[in-house]
């Protein structure tokens, strides 16, 4: 973890660190939030750490308890379900706006990231691996043109940045992904939207279940 902070803007930066601490999987669920400590390691005084604390809690992501002390949250594995159920969704819908616009360049752009997301998968690279597999999906996201959308999709994933590296160590044939994007590929290449769309909505179905608690 980075320590000091540099720039002006302390109470954003404050922030941002301890969220990017906490998706990142750096504070795990579970691990106590000691103002002083962090205000310390951060080089700030308390008030921004404490701000930053009450935003984070308003985003579910660190807890008070009734004893006043904070800790980071347990990760709702059940209810991500339901997070990975909108995703699907919405990227059949960005799929299908997007459809028109896909060249072979995107496919390329796509194929590159796939074989960059294995490669990662297989150093147990956890981070730059779910960053590539972003990737992948977000090319035909942005492609959609519908800014709307694609940060409602954006938002989503950040919900899940947790939940899909908390696990990593722990996802059964995780590189299946990675033949679940060639089948997506392949349907782009065939000009099969109806199959494409099923293939997207597949390959996210069967990330879920491939989480071993």
């Amino acid at each position: 973890m980075e320590n000091k902070i540099q720039r002006t803007f302390i109470r954003q930066e404050a922030y941002d660190k301890l969220r990017k601490w906490i998706l990142d999987g750096n504070l795990v669920p579970g691990a106590k939030l000691r103002d002083k400590e962090l205000a310390e390691q951060l080089g700030v005084s308390r008030t921004p750490i404490r701000e930053a604390l009450l935003r984070l809690e308003d985003e579910g992501l660190v807890k008070t308890k009734p004893n006043r002390s904070t800790v980071v949250s347990s990760i709702d594995f059940h209810n991500a379900f339901h997070l990975y159920s909108i995703v699907w969704t919405l990227e059949r819908l960005a799929l299908s706006q997007a459809f028109g616009f896909i060249t072979e360049e995107h496919i390329q752009s796509m194929i590159a990231a796939n074989e960059r997301f294995l490669q990662k998968m297989q150093g147990r690279d956890r981070i730059p691996a779910l960053e590539a597999d972003y990737e992948f999906h977000s090319i035909y996201v942005k492609l959609s043109e519908n800014k709307d959308l694609e940060k409602i999709i954006s938002d989503l994933k950040t919900k899940l940045r947790r939940l899909d590296l908390y696990y990593f160590d722990k996802i059964r044939n995780a590189a299946l992904s990675y033949d679940e994007h060639q089948q997506i590929i392949e349907a782009l290449r065939q000009k099969n939207l109806s199959l494409a769309m099923e293939a997207v909505e597949h390959n996210w179905k069967n990330s879920f279940t491939r989480f071993e608690l």
